[in-house]
């Protein structure tokens, strides 16, 4: 890994977006990304659940997650979020593309100390699950002690959006091949119990995390 990342967006630059709120905006919105890394000289990729809390991206998992503990050793890394917002159909095949929002951000995990482990969890699994803590059960201490958290602070000066929106480009030669963007987004279906569960209401945890869509 490069020792000083890149901070702009050089291609199509007139897409790159440095308003922090519009971040977090995505940040928000979307809640996997990708955690990169290297190690012995060989790039790591990791796809991860993650949560913004306040001005730092929270990432968890298994003591034993070889990429989680490389992370939390201070190795250099950049965590990607994308979203996919339309595809974009051009009248050729050469300017069809799609809209998307996309953030990188850079430069390295802290390690959440252990008696703030428990409460970490807690705001993380509140991010993706609204409220979810409350109705059931804490987590227990063995299941805290087999946790890692980690945080990677969002700096100003190390990170990137780029955004792309609207209709396809014009072709040199104009057809008659229909042109226009197809929207996408991500929805939340009918959740579906368990049949232990068939006859326990719906919480509200889920209703409200249903009723993002």
């Amino acid at each position: 890994m490069a020792t000083t990342p890149p901070t702009a967006i050089k291609r199509l630059s007139e897409r790159a977006r440095t308003d922090r709120e519009e971040l977090y905006g995505l940040l928000d919105e979307v809640w996997w990304g990708t955690l990169c890394t290297v190690a012995g000289g060989q790039p790591w990729v990791v796809p991860v659940l993650y949560a913004r809390l306040g001005d730092a991206i929270t990432i968890h998992g298994s003591t034993g997650a070889g990429a989680l503990r490389h992370a939390a050793e201070g190795n250099p890394v950049a965590f990607s979020v994308t979203s996919v917002d339309g595809i974009v159909v051009a009248d050729n095949a050469f300017n069809s593309s799609a809209n998307y929002r996309s953030a990188v951000v850079t430069g390295t995990f802290a390690r959440v100390p252990a008696d703030q482990v428990r409460a970490a969890l807690d705001a993380f699994t509140n991010r993706v699950i609204p409220g979810r803590t409350a109705e059931v059960v804490p987590n227990s201490a063995k299941e805290v002690a087999a946790t890692v958290v980690l945080t990677l602070p969002i700096v100003d000066g190390q990170w990137t959006m780029k955004v792309r929106s609207g209709g396809p480009s014009h072709h040199d030669e104009p057809t008659s091949a229909w042109r226009g963007v197809v929207p996408v987004s991500t929805t939340y279906g009918t959740p579906i119990p368990t049949p232990d569960s068939l006859d326990r209401p719906l919480p509200e945890s889920v209703r409200t995390l249903v009723s993002r869509s």
